[in-house]
């Protein structure tokens, strides 16, 4: 199997790298800055790793890059939309240049890794695009407005495109993980439930792009709390995250 892994260089990206080169497959990851890896990490795979220095907002590199690694591999299989951007410190006043980096990489940069790979997809019929979300696409946290709003978008981005590229043999999975311990969510000064590393969170994605699931939200207490908070009247929401004891964001 080839598979595809933006931002793969660090975090859960990095986590399902180690992951499927360990089970023979060859993969091909892109990232802003290639010194995050591993020293010596892109030598010992060499045989089976692909690497690319791009940013995802980047239309044209990331074609060209998915383009290359297609023709070298022989093929395409998998994509997985994995590079993301968050923000550590949440304030209650908007950043709004931090708002723009965040759309840009966390839905401009989905929808430019879909777009990749679907010229490869459609021609042969078949292939799998996986994108990771985040449970925060449910809600709308405290601090994290412009998180929250990138990742409900890639989360109906998936949904719709579930059901549009079926026809085509092609399926897409969106993965909505809780607190992952990686580089990003270290930058948290929060508490974050349900903490998981990131060598157990890739595994648990791993499966669930295995068996093509089309939504997928863990660990299962935190999706049952996200549930729950998505279910109730949006005013009690509102009230509830409003109070000291949940809203996290900084206050100005």
């Amino acid at each position: 199997m080839n598979y595809f892994i933006t931002g793969g260089t660090t975090g859960i990206g990095f986590e399902l790298v180690k992951l499927y080169l360990s089970q023979g497959h060859r993969v091909a990851i892109c990232g802003r800055d290639l010194s995050k890896l591993p020293k010596g990490f892109h030598e010992q795979h060499k045989k089976a790793l692909w690497v690319y220095q791009l940013d995802v907002s980047d239309r044209e590199a990331l074609v060209k890059a998915v383009t290359d690694f297609t023709e070298k591999a022989e093929g395409l299989n998998v994509m997985i939309a994995n590079a993301g951007r968050s923000v550590g410190s949440k304030s209650n006043i908007p950043d709004f240049q931090s708002a723009k980096e965040i759309l840009e990489t966390n839905v401009l940069g989905v929808l430019y890794s879909f777009e990749a790979a679907m010229q490869h997809f459609v021609s042969k019929k078949s292939g799998q695009l996986v994108a990771i979300a985040s449970v925060a696409g449910f809600v709308g946290l405290p601090g994290a407005g412009a998180y929250s709003a990138s990742k409900a978008a890639v989360v109906r981005l998936c949904e719709s495109w579930s059901i549009d590229l079926k026809p085509l043999n092609i399926s897409v999975s969106c993965i909505c993980p809780g607190f992952i311990d990686t580089p990003m969510t270290q930058q948290n000064t929060h508490s974050m439930p349900f903490l998981m590393s990131g060598e157990k969170g890739a595994k648990l994605i791993g499966k669930a792009i295995e068996s093509k699931r089309a939504l997928y939200l863990f660990p299962l207490r935190m999706n049952l709390l996200i549930t729950f908070l998505s279910l109730l009247p949006r005013f009690v929401y509102r009230w509830l995250m409003g109070l000291q004891t949940f809203n996290y964001s900084k206050q100005s």
